[in-house]
């Protein structure tokens, strides 16, 4: 385990620098010259829920080690919550991303199977970055743009800064997303805190500002493959979030992968006795990780 250091460009998209600083956590494996030399392993980046107002720990290190006892270097990404609002998070993984992607072969990671998994808000999160990852919203810091043909960004993100832009944006991208009981739309199902969270109260009052990180309404065919589950019996996420998104990924005939397991609370994480003081009625949910690993090798 170590503790990495992203060099995040707030100045570039007009941010204040929060005054918390982010944790990203590195549980890399390494490789052995006894029975894996040269192997290049898939990378995942975890991103914990807490409805922007906090990452959990039960959805950081528990899941980090899950995925590593499978062959899979993951990173743990504590992003900033509020104050901190949209889109201070989502630059922070873009520069998680990219931070891989530079240092793949150092840390052994095949570039091409870079995978964000979200939990919750967490998993708003990480689909942000898979509908925006080539939007002019993050334009500013991608290095082959020039600045002085820029917009600035300023407190209120407008529409048009939401449509693809003709320039190379793949070091951003991530490769697959995996989305686990994810808030995904601020509109009649939404988990309203988290907005107010993300947008601060008087942003999250604005109808187009709401429609913004409402992401169903922003998928498109450059949406990496998706992995998304989700229990039909979540109070605090409604199941609708996760069915909108599946939605609009079906028809730009994007590969997904949808469980809807038909009981279970919310923030249930791996669904185990490790992190839940009660596993009633939850067993079977802990299939989804299993499957997961699945999805990840079949990248």
């Amino acid at each position: 385990m170590e503790q990495i250091k992203l060099d995040v460009p707030y100045e570039k998209l007009h941010l204040n620098k929060p005054e918390e600083e982010i944790q990203f956590t590195g549980y890399i494996l390494q490789n052995s010259q006894e029975y894996c030399p040269d192997r290049k392993r898939p990378a995942l980046i975890i991103c914990p829920g807490g409805g922007y107002r906090f990452t959990s720990a039960r959805e950081a290190t528990p899941i980090a080690l899950e995925f590593v006892a499978k062959g899979i270097s993951c990173f743990v990404l504590r992003y900033s919550v509020q104050p901190n609002q949209f889109p201070t998070a989502l630059l922070e993984l873009c520069t998680a991303v990219k931070t891989i992607r530079d240092n793949h072969q150092l840390w052994n990671i095949d570039p091409d199977k870079i995978v964000v998994c979200g939990f919750s808000a967490g998993g708003h999160l990480a689909a942000s970055l898979g509908v925006f990852w080539n939007h002019d919203l993050l334009a500013p810091i991608n290095s082959s743009v020039e600045q002085d043909m820029l917009t600035p960004i300023n407190s209120s993100i407008e529409q048009d800064m939401l449509t693809p832009i003709n320039i190379s944006a793949e070091q951003f991208k991530p490769n697959a997303l995996i989305l686990c009981y994810p808030v995904i739309t601020a509109g009649e199902y939404a988990h309203s805190n988290s907005f107010i969270n993300l947008l601060g109260e008087e942003r999250a009052d604005i109808a187009t500002q709401r429609d913004i990180v409402s992401l169903e309404k922003h998928v498109s065919s450059s949406m990496s493959p998706t992995f998304i589950w989700h229990t039909y019996s979540d109070p605090a996420v409604p199941v609708e979030n996760s069915l909108l998104l599946a939605s609009a990924i079906t028809a730009y005939k994007v590969p997904l992968e949808l469980h809807i397991y038909p009981q279970g609370g919310h923030g249930l994480s791996l669904a185990n006795e490790l992190v839940n003081k009660s596993i009633k009625n939850v067993p079977t949910v802990n299939s989804w990780i299993h499957f997961a690993f699945e999805f990840i090798k079949n990248l």
